[in-house]
């Protein structure tokens, strides 16, 4: 009778550590709940405003080639002989240094309205006539953290990431990632914004930080699971593998 009992009591408790140690698989799949059908969106890609600090890659043409040629020289953005990178360096005043035009504001403006500011610039001192600007991102940086594969720093060069892209490029979220608790931390006009999102719901199709902005950083929240584990989970296998010896040895006995 004692071993009897003592066999049902340790298949219970390895049923119990077992639940115990499972994930929800709800909890581990994207867009749970979501039916099929058409999502009408109209979610624009956030045009990123120009800040100090930030890498710019500015290129100007026009019919005369001989005459571009001084816009287009290599600039290299370094505090060190040798560790530069080309491109232009946004000043901590918010300028930058142009050749023929000198010093130029640039933070504070979109790529945008920087490619009229220049083209203006080069027309109304008749240095070019009917010039082309263009004007990219060098340092178009966002930071994933967390519950991922892979924490890192993504650097995007076509300027234009969704939130779930960048997840992906960090390997996807973890099983113990919290998938209806993702923040993103933003900066906007010296503010630090923070915006929760639920990667369980349709709504992120249509949010404003679908697509993250340059220096946006992503961080996933551990579950329950994960959290219990650090707390001092690790004994669960030990105990599942304790039980499970447990077990065979009571039923030889049993048997005998």
């Amino acid at each position: 009778m004692l071993l009897t009992f003592l066999r049902r009591f340790c298949l219970l408790a390895l049923s119990a550590l077992f639940l115990v140690s499972c994930v929800d698989t709800r909890q581990a799949t994207y867009f749970n709940g979501v039916n099929d059908g058409p999502i009408t969106t109209q979610t624009p890609v956030p045009e990123s405003i120009i800040r100090a600090n930030d890498l710019l890659s500015i290129t100007v043409t026009s019919l005369n080639a001989t005459a571009t040629e001084i816009f287009n020289t290599p600039n290299t953005a370094g505090s060190q002989p040798g560790q530069g990178v080309a491109g232009y360096l946004v000043n901590f005043d918010g300028t930058i240094q142009f050749p023929m035009l000198g010093s130029i504001k640039a933070a504070g403006f979109t790529k945008e309205q920087l490619k009229e500011n220049l083209r203006k610039s080069i027309v109304d001192r008749q240095l070019l006539l009917d010039p082309i600007v263009n004007i990219r991102y060098l340092n178009f940086r966002v930071t994933v953290l967390g519950e991922v594969k892979n924490p890192t720093v993504l650097t995007i060069p076509n300027e234009k990431v969704s939130l779930l892209e960048a997840i992906g490029l960090a390997g996807d979220l973890t099983i113990y990632g919290k998938r209806e608790n993702v923040l993103i931390i933003r900066e906007e006009n010296g503010q630090k914004l923070i915006k929760r999102i639920n990667l369980n719901s349709n709504e992120l199709l249509s949010s404003p930080y679908y697509y993250l902005k340059s220096d946006d950083v992503v961080y996933v929240e551990p579950n329950k699971a994960r959290v219990a584990s650090a707390r001092g989970g690790q004994w669960v296998p030990a105990a599942l593998s304790a039980l499970s010896l447990l077990v065979v040895v009571v039923d030889r006995l049993i048997a005998k």
